[in-house]
């Protein structure tokens, strides 16, 4: 597998356990990798370390061969990052920092840039501080995308994007890993990174503890499950479909988790006289807390 992105024991420690700890990654080059945790997990860390932005306390992480630390300028030039957070770019109009970043960068293709713009519906014409949370988010992704870097580093890339926009920004992704570009994108939502993501590195506390392909991410499927019966529920059947854990009984109503697909529920409770159902997904960071709770670190991780 040619790689795009390696780590090597890569380590940020802040202290309090707190940071990222012997973190062992391999990222093929036109590969869609999510990293995906919950808030705090040292998804941000990473990517800080990967631009070279700060110091590891011990470990390394290379971009296309290139060591991060010592080679970070030669990095940055490979790769369209989008931060967490944008710099504050005050009265600046949107095509003022465009034209900036772009001459940083030695010029980009002006049709590019307009064509990302409009696919956005994004007004290059108006100030920075004019924009809303989303159309700045919209201008980053557009500065992230417009020299069509080999590389794409996004921290939470549909932060404040509306639905059609986020379709947009799968449109492109899609579009730049069929061009040969590789992308690392952060993520705290799950379903995103099933919905674009060829593989997936799960975090938590700072600590890799999974790699993953999409046909694997089942497991953490979880849904919180509330059922109203007309007559009493089929209590024993429900406890025994797979799947099902945590059943609670308020006479009538019945409440469960269910992990993976419904049909081993749908099928014990059809024609039981089923007055209602609700199913809501948890947060991420539930089925984090309930799933890798007693999990252990990957020693290695390599898609």
């Amino acid at each position: 597998m040619t790689v795009a992105i390696t780590t090597h024991a890569l380590t940020k420690d802040y202290g309090m356990d707190r940071g990222l700890f012997d973190l062992e990654l391999a990222v093929g080059v036109a590969e869609i990798f999510g990293f995906l945790g919950p808030n705090g997990a040292g998804k941000t860390t990473t990517i800080r370390l990967l631009m070279g932005m700060i110091f590891p306390t011990r470990g390394s992480a290379q971009v296309f061969g290139l060591d991060c630390q010592k080679e970070a300028v030669a990095v940055k030039t490979k790769v369209g990052y989008l931060p967490g957070e944008l710099p504050q770019f005050g009265g600046l109009r949107g095509s003022e920092i465009v034209a900036y970043l772009a001459g940083l960068r030695g010029g980009v293709d002006p049709t590019r840039v307009k064509a990302l713009a409009e696919r956005f519906e994004l007004d290059l014409g108006r100030r920075f501080r004019e924009y809303s949370r989303g159309n700045k988010q919209k201008l980053g992704l557009v500065l992230a995308f417009m020299h069509r870097p080999a590389l794409l580093i996004l921290d939470e890339p549909t932060a404040s994007l509306d639905p059609l926009n986020q379709q947009t920004f799968y449109e492109l992704l899609r579009e730049s890993r069929e061009q040969g570009a590789t992308i690392f994108l952060s993520s705290h939502v799950l379903s995103e990174v099933e919905h674009v993501c060829d593989h997936v590195g799960i975090i938590r506390h700072g600590l890799l503890v999974s790699v993953a392909d999409l046909d694997e991410l089942h497991h953490l499927r979880v849904h919180h499950v509330a059922i109203e019966f007309a007559g009493a529920p089929p209590i024993d059947a429900i406890r025994a479909a797979e799947g099902v854990s945590d059943v609670r009984v308020e006479g009538s109503r019945v409440r469960c988790n269910v992990r993976g697909g419904f049909e081993p529920l749908l099928s014990v409770i059809a024609g039981r006289g089923v007055l209602n159902l609700v199913s809501e997904e948890p947060s991420l960071e539930e089925v984090f807390l309930s799933y890798y709770r007693d999990q252990k670190p990957l020693e290695s991780a390599a898609t």
